[in-house]
């Protein structure tokens, strides 16, 4: 008897949580199945608590019909490289020195809106100072702000002095060390990447080069030493986190992939030897590419100006070659470089430089959600999330539909809709 009433108990429960399930019915003129590169029509999306429960059903569900007439669903896009705390504009360069962590936290609030209204249903945020992007991904999953998945890495990893340091200020100004990201050698690496991780980092992201925003001569030369990547790598991986490095120089890119590194962030200068190099170890390329377009030049001190100037074209031509050699391509944009909320402008890019538009829609969906470790998104697909958004074209044919995006799901709640 208490078997039976503990059991009858049970499905009760069941019942009672399955009568009081959230449904929505998303009806459209299609799909794209980015797997097989096809439209699926019609395109008639069960969604029940923030999942896709079934696809083109014998019979509707009772529950509210989101009519979106001829748009075309695809799944949320995904960003590799953003910086939602970020914003490149007239003293950029000192805003270390002028910003609290509340006003951070508030600007990635912003451009987080921003950005899923673009059609990005989830992000990776490379860096952000006083974890302000693990902040944000927690408020963003409470349903306190409308934003992205967000998976934050705290701060980006590197060496004194280098591209992930604060540079061009005196001595005993912002100086840093290991829990904000600074180290040197590996131990004091483990230590830095241990400290993002205890406080929340799902990510781990390194500055293996030189960079162009930091004030340095060189844009590509190696910073850190292969044992300190591997250091890095090994214990995230340790922890179930994945590691981007942030790399322009082949020497770096190189060692980086050797070291295990799960991705190259920007990868501006490749040669036979370094494609050869990721592409034997399955190593990610997000090569942030539409920024060279975008970005403010005027706004940054001339230095740094110029060291933009002599890599960007050299950006170009690598993806190229990494793509014409079979690379891993995964679709980062370096937002808050360029303005938040244009993200797509990436994939339009990627297209005009020879990638297929469903290779550089697939890059933004299935090989981000490979890259980021995430199973449950990526895809149309039952049992996934109800990440998906809508364009009213056909941009297969056209990639620039997607940066004009008219609907917008997440989690099964609309965010976007055409009248909007």
């Amino acid at each position: 008897m208490i078997k039976a009433s503990m059991i009858a108990g049970t499905c009760a429960l069941a019942l009672c949580s399955a009568a009081h399930a959230e449904t929505t019915v998303v009806k459209a003129a299609r799909y794209l199945d980015v797997g097989s590169g096809r439209y699926v029509t019609p395109a008639v999306i069960v969604v029940e608590d923030g999942k896709i429960a079934a696809i083109n059903p014998s019979s509707i569900p009772e529950g509210a019909v989101v009519d979106l007439g001829g748009i075309t669903l695809l799944p949320g896009l995904m960003d590799a490289h953003t910086h939602l705390s970020l914003s490149i504009e007239p003293g950029w360069d000192t805003s270390d020195v002028r910003l609290t962590a509340a006003d951070f936290a508030y600007n990635a609030a912003v451009n987080a809106k921003k950005t899923l209204l673009a059609g990005f249903t989830t992000v990776r945020e490379v860096g952000a100072p006083d974890f302000v992007d693990v902040a944000l991904s927690k408020a963003v999953e409470a349903g306190k702000v409308d934003g992205p998945h967000v998976i934050p890495a705290g701060y980006a990893l590197g060496i004194t002095g280098g591209h992930c340091d604060t540079t061009g200020y005196g001595p005993g100004i912002l100086e840093r060390d290991d829990t904000t990201g600074v180290a040197d050698g590996p131990d004091s690496f483990v230590r830095a990447a241990r400290y993002q991780i205890k406080h929340g980092a799902k990510v781990i992201k390194v500055c293996a080069t030189a960079g162009v925003l930091s004030f340095e001569d060189s844009v590509g030369a190696q910073q850190m030493t292969f044992e300190e990547m591997k250091a890095v790598a090994d214990e995230a991986h340790r922890h179930g986190v994945k590691v981007a490095a942030h790399a322009h120089g082949t020497e770096g890119i190189i060692a980086a992939s050797e070291a295990g590194i799960d991705s190259i962030e920007h990868g501006s200068v490749l040669t036979e030897k370094a494609v050869n190099v990721l592409k034997k170890n399955g190593t990610y390329l997000d090569s942030t590419l539409y920024l060279a377009q975008t970005i403010d030049w005027k706004s940054l001190p001339p230095m740094l100006a110029e060291k933009g100037r002599v890599v960007m074209p050299l950006a170009d031509e690598s993806f190229k070659l990494a793509l014409s050699k079979g690379v891993k391509m995964s679709l980062g944009t370096d937002a808050g470089v360029y303005p938040h909320g244009t993200n797509a402008g990436e994939l339009v890019r990627h297209v005009e430089l020879g990638q297929s538009s469903i290779e550089a829609i697939r890059s933004a969906t299935i090989n981000n959600a490979d890259l980021f470790g995430v199973k449950d998104r990526g895809r149309i697909a039952p049992g996934l999330l109800a990440d998906i958004i809508g364009v009213d074209g056909d941009p297969l044919v056209d990639i620039t539909q997607l940066t004009d995006v008219d609907f917008v799901m997440r989690g099964g709640k609309v965010f976007k809709t055409p009248a909007e």
